[in-house]
Formats: structure tokens, sequence, C-alpha cells
């Protein structure tokens, strides 16, 4: 699993980071859920903000060359998986447990256990938990690249990687891609309201 390796390089360390996975396993213990023996990825999406915006995944599979992937997604309360969007990837949240405020295309719902959404292709996405949550995702293979965040300032997918190219060329970026793709200069692209700007 290339991208997991790439997910984990620029995933959180540290003590921050030990100490979510501890909450993380507190929880799983409570909710008498196992989950599987894969490195824990914990994001904090470059912005230094775990506790508003983060979340850990566990891959179960990524498998390009078949076409699938699975993993779990775990918020706590309140903490957020900022607005984006995927250009190849379909992906399907099943809420394993607790509740989240899910956001898709600009509609905000409430999911709670059990609960099924699909996400297009091209359409923009995120979520907030209401207490902890955990999330089952099938998708498409997931790849970092594919990764369009309304915030340019989050420093994973392909905004980033336009960054490093830039930056590694003596260029700086003038201009940051919104949800819907389109490009804004010299300014930031936003979020939905229940997202907002991290």
């Amino acid at each position: 699993m290339d991208e997991l390796n790439k997910a984990v390089e620029a995933a959180l360390k540290g003590p921050l980071a030990e100490r979510m996975l501890d909450d993380q396993r507190r929880q799983m213990q409570e909710w008498g859920i196992s989950l599987p023996p894969t490195q824990a990825v914990v994001f904090d999406f470059g912005l230094g903000q775990f506790d508003k915006i983060g979340e850990i995944e566990h891959w179960i599979a990524n498998e390009v060359k078949e076409g699938y992937c699975a993993k779990f997604l775990f918020v706590q309360d309140g903490q957020t998986c900022p607005m984006h969007h995927h250009k190849e990837k379909h992906e399907t949240f099943f809420i394993v447990k607790g509740s989240v405020l899910m956001v898709l295309d600009g509609v905000e719902r409430k999911m709670e256990e059990g609960d099924v959404l699909a996400v297009d292709q091209g359409k923009a996405h995120g979520f907030t938990g209401v207490g902890p949550a955990l999330i089952l995702e099938v998708s498409k293979p997931c790849l970092l690249s594919d990764n369009y965040f309304d915030n340019p300032d989050i420093s994973l997918g392909c905004a980033a990687e336009e960054q490093k190219y830039l930056m590694s060329h003596g260029a700086e970026s003038t201009h940051s891609t919104n949800r819907h793709g389109d490009v804004a200069s010299g300014e930031k692209a936003r979020g939905d309201s229940l997202m907002g700007t991290p």
C-alpha cells in the first residue's frame, strides 16, 4: 500500500498523536470494537489544530489495481474532516458508531449509527463529530493526490503537490482551487459554514 506509506509520512507524530490514539483506543474499548492491526494515520491536515480539524484513519485495504479501498475514520466530538472533493474517487460512508454532521454538496445532514451516504466524484463533502464517531468508508482506491481541499492551507493532496512543485522551481502559487475546481486568483477558497475556514 504505497499510498498508505505516503499517508503515514504526512501524518501527525509525537506526543499529541499518541494522546489522540490513546483516547481513540479507550473509546473503541468502551464501544467493544476492534480496529484492524494496521498503522493508524493521525491527520491534522497540516493546520496544527487537531482537536478541531483532524481525524484518525485505519486503512483496511487500498487496492489500486483491483479498484477498491476500505478504511475506518474516527473523529472526536466537535472534530472536523474539512470540506474537500475527489475527481476520481467515489466513496460510501457508513456510520458504525456515534453521529456526525455531514455536509455534502452544500447540504448539511445529521448522520447516525447505521446511516449510509454515497458521495459521487466532484461532490464537496466534510463532516464533524457530534460526540465521538466511527465511520466506515468504502470507495474506489484512495490516492492522496486526488484530495482537493477548500482550504488552500491544507498541506495534503493535489494543491499541496502543486505548491511543492512550484516552490521547488522557484515560484509561488498565486491561486487556489475551490471545491468546484474553479481557480480563485489572490484569494482563499472558502468552505461551507459548518466547516468554516480552519
